[in-house]
């Protein structure tokens, strides 16, 4: 089996900075990096570090970033044949200002080449055997929505950035991952505390098979399809960065739905990559492998029943 991403190729520019700026403030940055990223690229390299047969399909543009991010995910074990140039277009660029006590960041993408991507790019070989289909909202909704029912294989959408979804391509998803804000904006409820009881409640009203909540430093929620709603804390790690843990998640949750694990053994799994994630700086630099994963899993604490 294998796992195939359908989604973005970014390059970031990371600037380190001591808070977070209001609306209308300018802060002062302390470094900058220029680091491959992009939603579904970053999700296929965490799913390459963590096992085989991981295939990325999208766009990149005709640039020298468009190199640099190829490179990036081969050298993470990711076939990146079926990533395509769009003439006269520059590859997608992500700008985040990162702080640099605990990590929390803030993320502006200007789209380029994956606005390109078209539903005849997805009917590959490699969406239509795929045994986990990772999907997420950084390519057009019309590519995404095509992937899904082109596909024979488990289908996981990362509904990010959120936007509505049509009621056809939830119904083809097996495991939808919103975190908590996405979860609200599918179901049109403003943001607000909430326990993870009325969170699984929402979930519940959502057409996708199964939903598993994504809670940065406080786990994730699981909503099966059938059975009881599971908390699944994380490990514990000290964070440098949190930038691309929801992506890292995502990519581990799929690498080990691939291998055939229950969900909720799955998602245990995709809390400790995503914690081990949050170690180093930028949305890469430290994805973890399977072997790593392995060994913070034996401290990672067994999820607890929600009433």
């Amino acid at each position: 089996m294998s796992v195939t991403v359908v989604g973005s190729l970014n390059e970031d520019v990371v600037v380190t900075v001591q808070r977070l700026p209001g609306r209308g403030e300018t802060v002062i940055g302390s470094a900058v990096a220029v680091l491959p990223g992009g939603k579904g690229a970053n999700q296929a390299a965490a799913a390459g570090r963590l096992g085989n047969g991981v295939h990325m399909v999208g766009r990149v543009g005709d640039d020298p970033a468009a190199g640099r991010q190829l490179a990036a995910l081969a050298e993470s074990g990711v076939n990146v044949s079926r990533v395509l140039r769009a003439a006269g277009m520059p590859t997608g660029t992500a700008t985040i200002p990162v702080e640099a006590a605990g990590g929390e960041n803030l993320i502006v993408v200007v789209p380029g080449a994956n606005a390109e991507l078209t539903p005849a790019d997805v009917d590959v070989e490699s969406v239509h055997r795929a045994g986990v289909l990772l999907l997420q909202l950084e390519t057009p909704l019309g590519t995404v929505a095509a992937a899904a029912a082109a596909t024979r294989g488990t289908v996981v959408l990362n509904p990010a950035p959120p936007r509505p979804l049509p009621v056809e391509l939830l119904a083809a998803v097996d495991v939808l991952v919103p975190n908590e804000h996405e979860l609200r904006r599918l179901v049109g409820e403003p943001d607000g505390d909430a326990t993870p009881a009325e969170l699984a409640a929402l979930a519940r009203g959502l057409a996708a098979r199964s939903v598993v909540v994504t809670l940065g430093e406080r786990g994730a929620l699981v909503v099966p399809a059938d059975g009881a709603v599971l908390l699944q804390a994380p490990p514990s790690v000290r964070p440098v960065d949190t930038t691309g843990a929801g992506d890292c998640f995502c990519g581990a949750l799929s690498s080990a739905l691939d291998r055939g694990e229950p969900l909720a053994e799955a998602v245990r799994y995709a809390v400790t990559a995503a914690a081990l994630s949050t170690t180093g700086p930028g949305a890469r630099s430290a994805l973890p492998d399977d072997d790593a994963v392995q060994v913070l899993l034996r401290s990672t604490p067994a999820a607890v029943p929600v009433g």
